[in-house]
């Protein structure tokens, strides 16, 4: 197909000629040049694009083999010198030992103390990583797109593909690389992907300068997945998903092994400790024994003890029994930890700064009732009127008061007041005004504005107010 040799590129590969060209092509080609259309795409063409680019998801930790996750454990400095001196203890005490004097002792202890440190950490992680994958599958980012025979509908982000047709609007998360094709008022925060705490202004068309400069994060019609719309409003045309975004060029490379912990630097420093002791005192007592008594196999027997000595061999046992308490003791607080070693962390901290975004209760709101700014009731319906005219011609998506408000009205069988109406413009939301506007029209020709926005940022550009019918 014509399709994909435009627009497939090879995979985690940022094609960075083909953003230039995206933002380069004049807005009446935009559509053409995406493969796409102004009614957006038909069902057959999203069907045929999901299968060749696949879901629109940035590359991500895949979830690991229980049985490899379980091998992993074992791979620690401390176990690996108790794994070696029960495998010396095993070849002296039992194999090389004369039949009815074989020793099973310090070969037991040993190995039930390894697998059994081994077996509570991989128990503990598991859980853990099990309530995480709960906890992202209750997640889910939406976004508004326009598809042929659907029209406007709120989807989620993984469902784009390219030549799909997305609307944004203050707050939104860009869901994918969007050429924009329509714009007003739009600022997008780039901070995640550039460092910049600047919001930067977007528009339809980019300068002739910025082509040949060749910066890519620059271009002023390119969003790029990840970044978020701090004002206004726009359409936009998807033009790369997924692992082939700019973002998902980033996630690639952070993915793969993490840092090693405070605690297992600590650790591997014990263990590194009892080698050198071992590899100091070992031959000491061996060629001491050996020199004093003559019987050299004696001798490394011997030896071989003080190494055992030197390991204490329920350490493991103990600290892995630690960090499960203290990782249980998070869960009650609400806390999964996916690694135990990171309880350590945790407990070195003085200072923990976060940022959560969203909320943790059902993401809804119900509106219970609309008064007058004396506190009354409002009989009238006024302000539910102009409430809800606000937040039906308003564009991009309805935030959880929209959607209360225009549910309420639904409820009220009142949806025919819109009918009476046309909206002429409209003032994006943003966070510095922290209001939007809508202004709408009769069919008198009568024209009015309807803003909301915070309280007090109302309060503080009112200068009158009505009290049963007096201004």
């Amino acid at each position: 197909m014509k399709w994909k040799k435009k627009l497939q590129q090879p995979q985690y590969a940022l094609n960075s000629e083909k953003v230039f060209l995206t933002a380069t092509q004049p807005a009446k080609s935009v559509y053409s040049y995406l493969q796409t259309t102004r009614l957006g795409l038909t069902r057959a063409e999203v069907e045929d694009r999901q299968l060749t680019y696949g879901k629109n998801e940035v590359v991500h930790e895949q979830k690991k083999n229980p049985f490899i996750v379980f091998i992993k454990t074992f791979i620690n400095p401390f176990i690996g010198v108790l794994t070696g001196l029960a495998v010396i203890s095993l070849v002296i005490d039992v194999l090389m030992a004369e039949p009815g004097e074989q020793e099973w002792t310090g070969v037991v202890i040993i190995a039930v103390m390894v697998v059994c440190s081994a077996i509570l950490r991989f128990w503990q992680e598991w859980k853990a990583n099990e309530a995480t994958d709960s906890l992202m599958k209750m997640v889910k980012n939406t976004c508004l797109v326009k598809r042929a025979g659907n029209g406007e509908e709120e989807l989620d982000i993984t469902e784009l593909v390219p030549g799909d047709i997305v609307f944004l609007a203050a707050g939104d998360m860009i869901p994918a690389d969007l050429r924009i094709i329509e714009s007003k008022d739009l600022f997008i925060s780039q901070a995640s992907l550039t460092g910049e705490s600047e919001p930067i202004e977007k528009f339809p068309e980019v300068k002739e300068k910025q082509y040949r400069k060749g910066s890519i994060v620059e271009l002023d019609n390119i969003c790029y997945m990840g970044s978020t719309v701090i004002s206004g409003a726009a359409k936009g045309v998807v033009f790369e998903t997924g692992n082939r975004t700019f973002l998902g060029t980033i996630a690639r490379n952070l993915t793969g092994h993490r840092a090693t912990t405070a605690f297992d630097r600590g650790i591997s420093k014990v263990s590194l400790l009892l080698i050198r002791f071992m590899l100091v005192m070992v031959p000491f007592v061996f060629f001491i024994n050996g020199f004093t008594k003559g019987d050299w196999f004696e001798a490394f027997i011997f030896a071989i003890s003080v190494a055992v000595g030197l390991t204490p061999e329920m350490l493991p046992m103990i600290v892995t029994a630690n960090l499960s308490k203290g990782a249980l003791s998070m869960s009650k607080k609400k806390t999964i930890v996916k690694n135990l070693n990171a309880i350590q962390n945790f407990g070195a901290m003085n200072i923990l700064c976060t940022d959560k975004t969203g909320t943790l209760t059902c993401d809804k709101i119900v509106l219970e009732k609309y008064i007058n700014a004396d506190g009354s009731n409002d009989e009238s319906k006024r302000i539910l009127r102009h409430a809800y005219f606000n937040s039906y011609f308003q564009t991009g998506l309805k935030n959880l008061m929209d959607k209360a408000i225009l549910s309420h009205v639904k409820e009220l069988k009142l949806e025919h007041l819109k009918d009476a109406y046309t909206k002429v413009d409209e003032i994006p939301f943003d966070f510095i005004r922290r209001r939007m506007s809508v202004v709408i029209e009769d069919k008198q020709g009568k024209r009015q504005i309807i803003t909301k926005g915070a309280v007090e940022e109302m309060l503080s550009i009112c200068s009158h107010t009505e009290f049963n019918g007096e201004v």
